[in-house]
């Protein structure tokens, strides 16, 4: 159990507590989502989005970082009142997000300003690493345990599970978890080009009428403690994570995975919890909320309910749009400080006839109403299958339960330098040769490694799987805007763009292989094939899962070579609660730590899968070490297995 204990927030509705407030009884939900003068110049045809408000003074400075800055200094205000000196303590910084870096990437690409191309370049501001150690100078940090979660739309969700993790395990004192993200058009053209966005700009989630979903902009950190705090905001009671290993870019239509997710959490929260509102992902897709509905259904079906209603279902996205890697904060605190304030929040537009109504169990209301509900599930959904949830209170529990803290066992892995052909690789996975032609090369190196894995471990279905980056989709961005900027944003190529999210890799494994357990990426430059093994380590020693797949990747072409001193590549292990044979190593420890300085770079870096290679060798290293490079530094210390 986890303590809430500070906030600092961001979204087209304000700052501070108005980011994240609903309607009360009585009141109009506010519409932060306006036609946008950005995305209209670029001819794109549904312009709509829900900005965040200036001050951006500075119009070399990427947007996206400039949202994280106030965030984090609303939080570091706020906790400064709650515990005077907290940056003495060991303090963790692990940031969510789906687009990261894409608005300096647009500026890199085009290479028109060679001055905030340099600038771009000094600051790393084109990667999506660059933010953490962003973050911890804004909190004016040391050095800091650190983690990147690249988990798409559900990344925020997943980033504050993983806190609760490194804080149930002793390896923090204070986590600082969130999210950001901003809208730019290369964003903003990937997703009118998959067709999921709204005609109108009116997004109606549940409803028969719906079209589409609304980007926002927004960021949201929570610092979190262990144990019940005096001046707690809420609690974190439980948190899990599934893949639903179904489709890249459209969830699992039976709702399975989202409430495999759902119902984790809800364990580990105890037996003592009836929920009373459910925060649901709530995009308006035709897909999403049909599969959420019944997600929500299957859940709630075990649930004694409370209050009013069994349940109350938000979705807070017609207010704030999607706000992508920030969308889990921003929307876990708005139920927080609803159920607070002793609201059942109203469904901005939730008066329209409902389509998904999760079986009369849960409903959006199209007002709000007083209410008593004093526990709440956040629901994520993500691009690459990813779901997660958690189990937010107002009240810790009874009697805090002990933390079980497992044994990691790792074994030898599996390295690649190309992908093979096709043919070959379409008989490995068992799947469509022309679907294999239009993945990008990240994927297939991936596909690639963990395929070998299997072919010497036997099935590893059920694992999760993390997947961990040095520059993340560089290349496929690159590719991705120069068709932007050849054919205009109105026909952005439709089957590049989910390529262009860091999760599109683990997506692509997960499907492949049924890795149905916890599935996310990460990417903290070169310590990224570290940061991978320490999170898939983190996930199993909490319980989260038995066994995980780790692959770290890179695909190292044109548009990154500039960047990464060494080859494309992959490397595929697979980190698990006990020694599945003979060859595996326990992980004892694991440092991925961020600093800050000046910003310049150490010069090109090694490719993330560079410090797993030593694990594919017959006998295995006593360490793994990466950095410092670009403020991020890995460490993993190993031992043969009894």
């Amino acid at each position: 159990m986890t303590s809430v204990i500070a906030f600092g927030a961001l979204s087209g509705l304000g700052e501070g507590e108005a980011a994240v407030r609903v309607p009360d009884p009585g009141e109009a939900p506010t519409i932060a989502i306006a036609r946008d003068e950005e995305l209209v110049r670029a001819g794109l045809t549904r312009p709509f989005v829900a900005r965040a408000q200036g001050p951006f003074d500075d119009p070399a400075e990427d947007r996206a970082l400039t949202l994280l800055d106030r965030a984090a200094n609303g939080c570091a205000e706020m906790l400064d009142e709650v515990i005077p000196g907290w940056r003495k303590q060991r303090v963790g910084l692990c940031l969510g997000t789906s687009s990261g870096g894409l608005r300096s990437c647009e500026r890199l690409f085009d290479g028109e300003d060679l001055e905030a191309i340099e600038r771009v370049k000094r600051t790393g501001q084109f990667t999506y690493f660059s933010s953490v150690s962003r973050l911890a100078a804004v909190l004016e940090l040391g050095p800091s345990r650190a983690s990147l979660v690249l988990g798409a739309c559900a990344s925020s969700t997943l980033a504050i599970g993983l806190g609760t993790c490194w804080l149930d395990d002793g390896r923090c004192d204070l986590v600082v978890a969130g999210g950001y993200d901003a809208v730019g058009v290369f964003v903003a053209a990937g997703f009118e080009a998959i067709r999921a966005t709204s005609k109108d700009g009116v997004m109606r989630p549940f409803c028969v009428d719906r079209d589409g979903l609304v980007l926002g902009e927004g960021a949201g950190l929570v610092a979190l403690v262990r144990g019940r705090h005096p001046r707690a905001l809420g609690y974190v009671r439980g948190f899990g994570a599934s893949s639903d290993a179904v489709h890249l870019t459209a969830p699992d239509r039976t709702g399975r995975g989202l409430a495999r997710a759902a119902q984790t959490a809800m364990v580990a929260a105890g037996s003592d919890l009836a929920i009373g509102l459910v925060s649901a992902h709530g995009t308006a897709t035709d897909f999403n909320d049909a599969a959420e509905s019944r997600a929500i259904g299957t859940v709630l079906e075990s649930s004694p309910g409370e209050g009013t209603y069994c349940a109350t279902v938000h979705a807070y996205k017609p207010q704030i749009g999607h706000t992508l890697g920030a969308a889990g904060v921003l929307e876990a605190l708005a139920a927080l400080f609803a159920m607070r304030r002793g609201v059942l929040p109203a469904t901005a537009f939730g008066a329209g006839v409902l389509g998904d109504s999760s079986s009369g169990l849960a409903r959006p209301l199209p007002s709000s109403l007083p209410g008593t509900a004093r526990t709440a599930l956040k629901l994520s959904a993500a691009f690459g299958g990813a779901n997660a949830a958690l189990v937010l209170s107002l009240e810790p529990p009874e009697g805090e339960s002990a933390s079980k803290i497992r044994p990691v066992y790792v074994s030898r892995g599996e390295h690649v330098t190309d992908a093979p052909p096709l043919d070959e690789l379409a008989a490995m996975t068992s799947t469509a040769k022309d679907k294999l032609g239009r993945t990008d090369q990240l994927s297939r190196l991936a596909l690639f490694a963990v395929g070998k894995l299997v072919a010497s471990m036997g099935s590893l279905e059920g694992a999760g799987i993390v997947l961990g980056h040095g520059l993340a989709t560089h290349e496929s961005n690159a590719l991705f805007w120069a068709g932007i900027k050849r054919r205009g944003a109105s026909l952005a190529e439709p089957r590049r763009f989910p390529f262009t999210s860091p999760n599109a890799a683990c997506g692509e494994c997960s499907i492949a292989y049924r890795l149905t357990g916890p599935g996310l990426a990460v990417g903290l430059g070169a310590a990224g094939g570290l940061e991978a093994l320490s999170v898939a380590a983190d996930l199993v020693r909490a319980g989260h899962a038995d066994r995980v797949v780790v692959v770290a990747c890179d695909d190292v072409g044109v548009a990154s070579s500039g960047f990464v001193s060494g080859p494309s590549g992959a490397v595929a292990v697979l980190v698990s609660a006990g020694p599945q044979g003979a060859g595996y190593t326990q992980l004892v420890d694991s440092v991925i730590e961020v600093g800050h300085g000046s910003g310049l770079p150490d010069g090109p870096f090694p490719p993330a899968h560079a410090a797993l290679i030593a694990l594919c060798e017959a006998v295995p290293p006593a360490l793994l070490e990466t950095g410092p490079s670009w403020g991020v530094f890995g460490r993993v210390r190993l031992r043969t297995a009894p």
